[in-house]
C-alpha cells in the first residue's frame, strides 16, 4: 500500500512562491488560471503489515507529527491499495 500526502500553506498564509509562479503564467500569457499554492508531496511505501484503518491512522500521524507544521500547513492524502 501507499500513502500519496500532500501538503500545502494553509489558505489564511501568504505564499509568495504560489504568487510568484501566478504573476509569470500571467505574463508568458497563459490564462485561466485564478489562483497558484505551491506545496509538497511525498509518497509513503507502507509494508503490507496495517490495514485500512491502522494505515489510515499511521499516515495521518506522520502527516501532523513529522510531514507538517501545524501552525501553517495542512495536509491531504490518498491511499493507494495494491501498491
Amino acid at each position: 500500500m501507499k500513502a500519496h500526502v500532500y501538503v500545502t500553506l494553509k489558505r489564511t498564509v501568504l505564499d509568495p512562491q504560489g504568487q510568484t509562479i501566478q504573476n509569470a503564467l500571467r505574463k508568458m500569457q497563459y490564462q485561466g488560471v485564478k489562483d497558484v499554492r505551491q506545496g509538497k508531496y511525498f509518497v509513503l511505501e507502507l509494508d503490507g503489515s496495517l490495514d485500512a484503518a491502522a494505515a489510515k491512522a499511521e499516515v495521518e500521524r506522520i502527516a501532523k507529527d513529522v510531514l507538517t507544521n501545524p501552525v501553517i500547513e495542512e495536509f491531504t492524502y490518498k491511499l493507494e491499495e495494491g501498491a
